[in-house]
C-alpha cells in the first residue's frame, strides 16, 4: 500500500499537549524517516474557558471536539490526545489508532509545607478543579477545603504560593512529562485516589482508514490499549461526565484484569469503592456487576 509522504499531526497548544505530541512525532520519525510529520496546533473550547471549573462546563469533549472536527474534515491526519480527555463514545468515522505505553496512572500530592494530604491541618486548602479528586481528597482529610484550580502543570504548581494553598493534586504522568517530579510529596494509591479512565495514556486518533491505522500499528502498546478500552467501556456503561465523581482504573497482569472503581454521585451515600478482578477473557460479567452496584 502506497503511503502519503506528509502527515499533519493535530493537538492542543498547552505545554503538556505539545510535549506529548512531540513524543509521538519522535517515535513516528524513528519508524518512518522517509515521511514528514507536521505539527498543527488547534485551540479547543477547554483552552478558552480557563476560569470555569471543569464540572460546571456541561460539555463533553471539552479538549478534543475542535481537533476531531479537523480530523473529520481532512485538515489533519492524526490527533494526539490525553486518553482521559476523550469522551467514551467517539464521533462516527473516527477510531483510536494507537496508544503509547502508559505512564504511572496515579495522582500525586504537591505541597510546599506538608508531606501528605492527611497531614494538612484543619481549615487547610487543597487545589483541584476535578470533582473526582475533590470528593476523594475530602474522604482522606475531611478537615480541609478544596479550592478550584485550572491551568497547566507549571501554572498550578506556582499557584500553591500565589493562592496560599497547602497543596494541590495533579496526575503523576503530566508532572513527570513536564519535568516537575521533584515537587511530588506523595503518590496516592489507587485504592485512595482512583484515577479517571485513560489517565497516563497518550492516544492517537485517526479517521477509520487503513493507511493511518497501518502507519500507527507499530506504536501501539497492546497492554495499555486493552486496559484503557476496558476503562472506557465501563465509563460508557455508567455514563456521566466531568461533573460525576467517577474513577476507573484497569491493570492487566498475566491473564487477570484488576479493576479499581470509585463512584460518588452527590445524591447517594456512602461512597462506592470497589477493587475486583476477572480473567482477561471474561471481563464483561464484572463490568455488569459493577454497574449493578452503582445502580443499586
Amino acid at each position: 500500500m502506497m503511503m502519503k509522504k506528509n502527515w499533519i499531526v493535530g493537538t492542543r497548544g498547552s505545554k503538556l499537549a505539545l510535549k506529548q505530541t512531540q513524543i509521538v512525532i519522535d517515535e513516528l520519525k524513528n519508524l518512518y524517516p522517509e515521511y514528514n510529520f507536521i505539527l498543527k496546533i488547534i485551540k479547543t473550547k477547554g483552552d478558552t474557558l480557563r476560569d470555569i471549573p471543569l464540572g460546571e462546563t456541561g460539555s463533553k469533549g471539552l479538549f478534543v471536539s475542535e481537533i476531531e472536527e479537523e480530523l473529520l474534515n481532512n485538515k489533519i491526519d492524526l490527533a494526539v490526545h490525553s486518553m482521559k480527555d476523550l469522551p467514551s463514545e467517539l464521533k462516527t468515522g473516527l477510531t483510536i489508532g494507537a496508544m503509547l505505553p502508559r505512564e504511572d496512572p496515579r495522582d500525586v500530592f504537591i505541597s510546599n509545607t506538608f508531606k501528605s494530604i492527611a497531614e494538612v491541618k484543619e481549615k487547610g486548602i487543597i487545589g483541584t478543579s476535578s470533582m473526582r479528586r475533590k470528593v476523594q481528597i475530602l474522604n482522606i482529610n475531611s478537615k480541609v477545603s478544596v479550592f478550584p484550580l485550572r491551568g497547566n502543570v507549571e501554572t498550578r504548581i506556582k499557584k500553591i504560593e500565589k493562592e496560599s494553598l497547602d497543596g494541590i493534586v495533579l496526575a503523576y504522568a503530566g508532572v513527570k512529562r513536564m519535568g516537575f517530579e521533584n515537587t511530588i510529596k506523595e503518590i496516592l494509591p489507587l485504592e485512595v485516589m482512583t484515577p479517571p479512565a485513560g489517565q497516563g495514556a497518550i492516544g492517537i486518533e485517526v479517521r477509520n482508514e487503513e493507511k493511518a491505522i497501518q502507519l500507527l500499528e507499530p506504536l501501539n502498546d497492546a497492554n495499555t490499549f486493552h486496559e484503557v478500552i476496558i476503562e472506557r467501556k465501563l465509563q460508557s456503561m455508567i455514563g456521566g461526565g466531568c461533573n460525576v465523581p467517577l474513577g476507573i482504573h484497569a491493570h492487566i497482569h498475566g491473564g487477570t484484569v484488576y479493576l479499581y472503581i470509585f463512584y460518588a454521585p452527590e445524591d447517594k451515600k456512602p461512597l462506592l469503592r470497589v477493587k475486583e478482578k476477572a480473567p482477561i477473557n471474561n471481563v464483561e460479567p464484572l463490568l455488569l456487576h459493577i454497574c449493578a452496584l452503582i445502580n443499586k
